[in-house]
């Protein structure tokens, strides 16, 4: 790989700091200690992964041609276009799955597709509790997002919550849960509220710290048990997407 000579100034402690990782074995010049921690950093600051929550009724839609391509490889292609490059899809075996797997095979990204029976999508989640170590991504497989992930990325992390949470505007908000907000955090939560004063609503996608899972026990829908949760922790974060938004099932 071709590198680059710059120049640049650095406190002297830091320098010293720097030096004294210098071990002659594994890290062999101040320069590569320069490099190796920089990575380091910077891998610590952003987000890889991603996790496709695809119930398995809805797998024969995620396969159908629109835009000239499955929904699937839209998603795939989506995440692959800001930076991750593995993703995990949980759903549940039917006889749709061979052309699952023919779908996602040869993806520009590392894709595993993981079998979890659960009753909602919180519970499905837990199949890559073990599996991510930073901060992730997640977005319902019946839903198509193109948005400026990059930037809802950033929010999660100089915020610093559990967990981040794309949002939209809607007319009718109670086809969806929707989000009553203080400033970014999201203070209330309901999913599919009878009566709403608000018309913020979730848009199907998610950014969480690993840490969130420790919130899991006795939930098995996101939406009508970890957000509220989280909400009344003030640890979940709101992010509007503006950009287009698909529901299969609209």
């Amino acid at each position: 790989m071709a590198k680059s000579k710059i120049a640049i100034s650095v406190d002297n402690s830091l320098l010293k700091l720097v030096d004294s990782k210098v071990d002659g074995s594994v890290i062999r010049s101040r320069s590569q200690a320069i490099e190796y921690f920089m990575k380091k950093g910077l891998q610590e600051q952003s987000v890889s992964t991603a996790v496709l929550l695809l119930k398995g009724e809805h797998q024969e839609n995620a396969l159908k041609d629109g835009k000239g391509t499955s929904l699937i490889r839209q998603q795939i292609d989506f995440f692959a276009s800001h930076g991750i490059n593995k993703l995990y899809i949980v759903t549940q075996h039917t006889r749709h799955m061979n052309k699952l797997l023919e779908a996602v095979s040869g993806s520009k990204i590392n894709v595993e597709i993981v079998e979890k029976q659960a009753k909602g999508n919180a519970e499905a989640m837990t199949a890559i509790k073990d599996r991510v170590k930073n901060s992730f991504i997640v977005m319902s497989g019946d839903t198509y997002n193109n948005f400026d992930l990059l930037k809802m990325i950033k929010k999660h992390i100089d915020t610093d919550k559990l967990s981040t949470m794309g949002l939209m505007t809607r007319e009718k908000p109670s086809h969806y849960g929707t989000a009553i907000l203080d400033g970014d955090l999201i203070v209330d939560f309901q999913e599919k509220p009878k009566h709403y004063s608000t018309n913020i609503v979730n848009a199907g996608i998610y950014i969480f710290k690993p840490e969130v899972f420790e919130l899991f026990e006795g939930a098995a829908s996101l939406e009508k048990e970890l957000f509220p949760r989280l909400a009344r922790l003030k640890q979940l974060v709101g992010f509007f997407t503006y950009g287009e938004y698909v529901h299969v099932g609209d």
